[in-house]
Parts: structure tokens; sequence; C-alpha cells
């Protein structure tokens, strides 16, 4: 019996492929749309007639700028770059624009390789594919066939990472109505308020990879704060409580961002500090004074003093109390802990780095106070250091 491939058709959405049985006599397991860009005419001819000849779909363009004009107006799954004969701009300009365009079609390079420095280079630039100059009719059926498997591979991984998320985002919304539900109840059952809004926030701990004990900590050096600047036990019992889902929004975050291995791009920059917002709106909206109290450190805690922070650069005042007092908070744990990317910073260089950020990213009032309760700070420091981590890692947070 004749197995089943996937056939790309024009008017799929992106990234979808069609089933149909496989023809006798095609070269290619998987018939796709290929797009060859090159301004040799001569050359580029030549090679689509070779890929279509072997059942691709197959067209052409002489630069960059009409082969993002050909990726704009229809999907393709692959395209072959001659980047030895477009001189315009780096090659590695050339392949990362053809890796963004619309539908992230498997990007294959197509250049003379004079040494394996150029060859290296292309690779880094996140080709799937690399072919030397006049390649063989085996050689380009090779590359491609190889390319586009790589390519259905990460579609459908981004395809399972956005159902993860959805997936994650509704029993989020709906163990925060189930908290909801329990505040009505009588004052003991609020420990399981408690428990269950911890392990939320452990969920999105665990995705960004912090340090076992930090949520215990930096929520108990919020109350130290609230305390000291006068709030009610309740207000302080209420900035405890709330302040580990500060970063909840990090679960709407792409794994592919998430976890990037580097440098983000500014434009993954920007889509990180999206957790702020989507934080905020998977919190905002309860009659729970708690839940409430949760959505406006999660909107406010990136925020800094002279209004260089983010969402919303606001500054002095205008940023939220409760904000203003955790991002001391978490700010004082995070250099003092190890994470993955650093040591954890002696006090003397934890503090000189803060107070290097008075008025500038920190409350100086909040700041000075928190500096006079350094002791208390160091003790729940001590207490809850990582490694205590196992034994209290089934554990709410607790005064």
């Amino acid at each position: 019996m004749a197995s089943k491939q996937l056939d790309p058709h024009p008017s799929r959405a992106k990234g979808e492929y069609r089933t149909q049985r496989a023809k006798p006599g095609r070269a290619f397991d998987v018939r796709a749309a290929t797009l060859v860009v090159g301004g040799d005419p001569a050359a580029r001819l030549g090679l689509q007639a070779q890929v279509a000849a072997n059942g691709h779909d197959c067209d052409g363009a002489e630069d960059l700028s009409h082969a993002l004009a050909r990726l704009a107006e229809r999907p393709y799954d692959a395209v072959i770059a001659d980047l030895d004969s477009l001189p315009a701009l780096e090659s590695a300009q050339i392949l990362q624009a053809l890796q963004v365009a619309p539908g992230e079609p498997a990007v294959v390079a197509m250049a003379q390789m004079d040494n394996a420095g150029q060859a290296q280079a292309v690779w880094d630039a996140g080709v799937l594919g690399l072919l030397r100059q006049a390649p063989l009719d085996v050689e380009v059926r090779f590359a491609l066939r190889s390319a586009l498997e790589a390519r259905r591979l990460a579609l459908e991984r981004k395809s399972l990472s956005r159902r993860i998320q959805n997936e994650v985002l509704k029993q989020t919304k709906e163990l925060l109505d189930t908290i909801q539900r329990l505040e009505r109840v009588e004052m003991g059952v609020r420990r399981s308020q408690e428990e269950a809004i911890y392990r939320l926030s452990r969920a999105a701990e665990y995705r960004d990879n912090e340090t076992g004990m930090h949520l215990q900590r930096m929520s108990q050096y919020s109350a130290i704060l609230a305390r000291k600047y006068g709030l009610t036990h309740d207000r302080c019992e209420i900035i405890r409580t709330a302040s580990p889902m500060h970063d909840v929004g990090k679960i709407g975050i792409s794994d592919l961002i998430l976890y990037k291995n580097g440098r983000h791009t500014p434009d993954e920059t920007e889509i990180m500090k999206q957790h702020a917002v989507i934080g905020y709106e998977i919190l905002r909206g309860s009659q729970s004074e708690l839940l409430d109290a949760a959505a406006t450190i999660a909107l406010t805690h990136h925020e800094k003093y002279d209004g260089s922070g983010y969402p919303r650069s606001l500054a002095g005042r205008d940023i939220a109390l409760e904000g203003r007092i955790v991002a001391i908070a978490d700010v004082f744990d995070a250099l003092s802990s190890k994470r993955v990317y650093k040591p954890a910073y002696p006090l003397e260089q934890a503090t000189q780095i803060m107070n290097d950020g008075r008025g500038k990213h920190f409350d100086p009032e909040l700041l000075d106070l928190f500096w006079e309760s350094l002791n208390d700070v160091l003790e729940i420091q001590a207490r809850h250091s990582d490694a205590e981590r196992h034994a209290a890692q089934a554990q709410p947070v607790s005064a």
C-alpha cells in the first residue's frame, strides 16, 4: 500500500499541509512550493528547472526585494538563495530576512564556499541546507528534502507549544475562578487558598528556571518592607500572599523566546516584557482584594522610579505602592541568589548595585526602609535558602 505524504496547497494556512498518496516517479517525498533567488538569470533558471523537474512548484526572484514581495503574496515552503549573485547585502542579512518572511520557509543557501569559515558563517545564520554552485540533481534533492523535513518539525513544535500555552492559560483561569469561590467561604479555607496561589506561582517560576525558594524569600521581604512602611497587618498579609504571582504572566510567553539560548533580539525583548500585561490580564477584574493586589503587582513591579521601566513607563508615586515594594524585594533576591546565568553576589555588591539604582530604579524612601530592615531580611534569607528547597517545596508561603 502506498504511504501517505504531505502535499502543500497554495490556499492553505501558514504551515498547514494536506495529506495525499505519493505519486510514482517523484523525486521528492513531499511536493512543495519553492522560490529560487539569484541575480544570475541563467543560473537561476537552470536551478528552477532542476527543482521543477523533481516535482516542485518553482518560481524565481532576481533579488531579495523581489523575493520578499513574492513571499508576501503567497506561502512558499522553501527558498534557495544564490548568495554569490546577491552582493547588495551581507549573506547573513539576506538569509535572516528570508527565514522570517511570511510562512517561515525552509532556507537553503547556495554559494561557492571557498573556505570553511564562509560555510560556518552561513550555517550560523540559521539555514537548513547548503549547496555548492552548479549542484547535482541529487544534491538539490537531498538538501531540499532535509530542509523541508526540518521545517515541518519546527512548525509542528510551534503548533504544539501554542496549544499547550492555550491549555495552560485556560486551566489557569479555571484555577483563579476556584480561588475566588474559596474566598467567599469561612476563614478556615484561607490556608488552602494561599497554597493554590503559591502552587500557581511556582508554575510560572519553573517556566523561568528561577531558584527554588525565590518566591518564599521575596514574598516575605515584601511583607517586611510593607510593615516597615506602616501598612496594616491585613494589608501586609495581602502583599505577602499576592507577591509570588508577580511573574505569572510568563505562562503566556512562547517557549521559543522564554528558553532561548543567548541574547534576545529587540523584538523578542518586547515580547518578554508583555508578561507584565499578560499577568495583569489573567488576574484583573476579580472581586477578591487579594487577586486585585496580585494584578497590580504583576503590572507594576517592572516599572522604575525614574519612568524608564515597563510596561507603562510610570514614574514616582504614579507606580502603585505594592509594585514599588515588590520591585525592591524581587531585585534584592535576584542579586543575592544564585541563578543559572550568574553566581550569588556578595551582600556588599548587591547593596551597591541597588544603591546605584536609588531614585532611578527604586523608590528612595522605600529603599532606605529596606536597609533599615536588613537584619530581618537576612534572617529570612538564611531560613529559606535554596539548600532547604526540597524540604519546603510543598509548603505554602507563610509568615
